[in-house]
């Protein structure tokens, strides 16, 4: 992917609008395969942050899809998702919950 998409898609993630990193989260989903293995890891980490801090179930839950995406090309470590572990599990519902833990175990 061009440095400039990259540029747009990471800053999209960091909104403040919480349906706009739900729809950013689905747009890195999107384009997946685009991305080189550095974006890939990149992406990783700053929606791993992202998901940390969110309140929004819904952005959470396409955050975290968009990380297991960004998983599957075996560009991300564990570490890169490290920021996962921040978040308080019990105040999530069950499939959420799963989500992390599923993430957080490889």
């Amino acid at each position: 992917m061009k440095s400039h998409e990259f540029i747009r898609i990471a800053r999209t993630v960091l909104e403040i609008d919480a349906r706009a990193r739900e729809r950013a989260a689905d747009e890195v989903t999107d384009h997946v395969a685009a991305y080189t293995p550095a974006q890939a890891s990149a992406l990783a980490t700053l929606l791993a942050a992202t998901a940390a801090s969110e309140k929004e179930n819904a952005a959470l839950e396409a955050e975290l899809h968009a990380i297991l995406e960004l998983t599957s090309t075996g560009h991300v470590r564990l570490d890169d998702i490290s920021p996962l572990r921040e978040i308080a599990l019990d105040g999530l519902p069950p499939r959420l919950r799963a989500y992390v833990s599923d993430l957080l175990e490889g």
